[in-house]
């Protein structure tokens, strides 16, 4: 039997103490954004494109609109920002930089608030992680900062003629055992140091990406970074250097390169709920 007062799992309630502390986190978050010369944008809570975001479209509430197209809740807010602002306001206004504080849906029933940023048309990933590093260090927290490239664990599983799921799946054993000299030490890399080291020894169609990991790893002002060269991401657009804010099991934030609309742009996700956890210990 469900009473009347209860909530569905994975939904959200805030109040007193609790809400103030979510506002006060999203004004100090939303004055360094503005301060950033971003502007703010509420997009609608319903989308026909989130297909086209996130990698598992079963994670997707969907339904049908008044001619039976399908509409889903809004499970990821970057698509949508850009083509709403390229292509619906794209008279009215030419400003590149957005922020936004609104949640994420998905099934069957959970929600996360968000605080969010797209820089359009603009292409150095390490502008936006110096950003995010900035927001760690206003809040008083450093997590990991781990920075990965989506192009590398694709350039390897077409050079070692490997399927691409064991990187989705993060099977590491399975790699492993390919017993690949050079994989291995790709595998073992956490640093810059290490990324260093292993460049010279990988085959040349994986160098360059490589080294554009390096390169905008060492532009990045944070002491707790993590290098992860194999990591591959669940959301679809990002396709180049990427990166996530982890605290043990927490993901704080998730930020990275795409593009959109026939431009190159950047992004963030700061996940609301879990920085309160993390700031409430």
């Amino acid at each position: 039997m469900i009473f009347e007062h209860e909530i569905p799992k994975g939904s959200r309630l805030y109040f007193g103490k609790t809400a103030k502390r979510k506002r006060v986190l999203e004004n100090l978050v939303c004055q360094i954004l503005d301060d950033n010369e971003f502007e703010e944008i509420l997009t609608p809570n319903f989308s026909y494109s989130q297909h086209q975001a996130i990698a598992n479209e079963k994670k997707l509430i969907k339904f049908s609109d008044e001619q039976n197209e399908q509409v889903s809740l809004r499970a990821d807010s970057t698509l949508d920002v850009v083509r709403i602002i390229t292509k619906r306001l794209g008279r009215t206004t030419t400003h590149k930089k957005w922020f936004y504080v609104q949640p994420i849906f998905s099934y069957p029933s959970k929600e996360e608030y968000q605080i969010g940023c797209e820089w359009i048309d603009h292409d150095d990933i390490a502008d936006i992680m110096n950003l995010t590093a900035k927001i760690l260090k206003a809040l008083n927290i450093e997590p990991i900062l781990q920075i990965s490239n989506i192009n590398i664990p694709n350039l390897v599983a077409s050079e070692l003629n490997i399927d691409i799921d064991l990187f989705k799946n993060g099977e590491i054993a399975s790699l492993f055992k390919l017993n690949c000299e050079w994989l291995n030490k790709l595998i073992k890399v956490k640093n810059i140091a290490s990324l260093e080291e292993v460049i010279n020894i990988v085959p040349e169609t994986i160098k360059k990406e490589l080294k554009k990991l390096l390169q905008k790893a060492n532009e990045v002002e944070y002491s707790n970074i993590i290098i992860a060269p194999l990591y591959y991401g669940s959301l679809r657009y990002y396709n180049g250097i990427y990166y996530r804010v982890i605290n043990d099991n927490l993901t704080l934030c998730k930020g990275g390169m795409y593009s959109s609309e026939g431009m190159s742009s950047l992004g963030f996700a700061l996940y609301t709920d879990n920085l309160l956890k993390i700031l409430e210990d």
